[in-house]
């Protein structure tokens, strides 16, 4: 029906029965934070004419899907709540490499 690659987890819909809320906000933090980034890339390198050109629309679909989880959220009569704290992306930050030669590096065949 929906065309997905896998099935999916069962218990995936039972935590989703039990707060649609936090399911929703979740997801529509994930969209802000993809719409952010591909902005933050631009400002960072705005030199990098096919990053700009690549990442221009994903701000847009992403912050079009933003939108459409809120619409959600209201048509359930729900809010949105309060981005909740990632420790897995915590972990994961702690490993980045911090500076304007780590950011130079990753893109500069771009």
């Amino acid at each position: 029906m929906l065309g997905l690659k896998l099935p999916t987890d069962p218990r995936w819909v039972n935590l989703a029965e039990k707060s649609l809320e936090e399911i929703l906000t979740d997801h529509a933090y994930c969209e802000q934070k993809a719409a952010s980034t591909c902005i933050s890339l631009i400002q960072v390198f705005p030199d990098k004419e096919r990053l700009v050109d690549e990442v221009s629309p994903v701000v847009t679909e992403e912050w079009g899907h933003f939108r459409m989880v809120l619409k959600e959220l209201k048509k359930r009569d729900l809010k949105l709540g309060k981005q909740r704290s990632d420790e897995y992306v915590k972990e994961l930050i702690k490993f980045q490499k911090k500076g304007a030669a780590a950011k130079t590096n990753y893109w500069k065949n771009c």
